[in-house]
């Protein structure tokens, strides 16, 4: 395991302990898609399982292909990047409560960054060997979805940095 991988693994237990806001919400919400149908697990996050065409028809095209082709954005290019309203970001391909406002930070990258996910069981780290580097892809845990990476340059406390797209995410602002 390499060390940024421990890094990473030892900030997902960290934000384990925290409590969770988004994980005693039922599974059925889900405000970004609501024709998604997702089917119960243990952890209380769900499983949403649909074909590519299911997909394409449901997501606008940024969106597809940022989720479910591992697209970018370009920098400085996303909705969010600048975005400086409390509340929460949702994965735009099934609703699961991802970020909230009070962990993003301004990272000078372009793209929407966080130091933490609301919870460490809404995220899925895995490795991406595209573009002839190994980086930590960060995806959707109830979709599967391509978010962004995570990179161990961020700020205390985790020092990790979520570097999101914008179109893989909705905003809802805090009430």
């Amino acid at each position: 395991m390499t060390a940024q991988r421990m890094l990473i693994s030892a900030a997902l237990l960290m934000c384990a302990a925290l409590p969770a806001r988004a994980a005693s919400r039922p599974v059925a919400d889900s405000t970004v898609q609501p024709s998604v149908k997702i089917m119960p697990t243990p952890d209380g996050v769900g499983l949403v399982k649909l074909s590519d065409e299911e997909w394409k028809k449901l997501l606008k095209a940024d969106a597809y292909s940022i989720l479910r082709k591992k697209g970018t954005e370009f920098a400085f290019s996303g909705k969010y990047w600048k975005n400086h309203t409390k509340g929460v970001y949702r994965c735009a391909g099934c609703g699961l409560e991802l970020y909230t406002s009070d962990t993003k930070f301004e990272s000078g990258t372009g793209w929407p960054s966080f130091w933490q996910p609301i919870a460490a069981n809404h995220v899925r780290v895995a490795t991406d060997n595209t573009l002839g580097m190994e980086r930590d892809e960060v995806q959707c845990a109830r979709c599967g979805g391509h978010l962004g990476h995570v990179f161990n340059d961020g700020p205390a406390p985790t020092h990790l940095r979520y570097c999101m797209n914008s179109a893989a995410m909705q905003f809802v602002p805090a009430k």
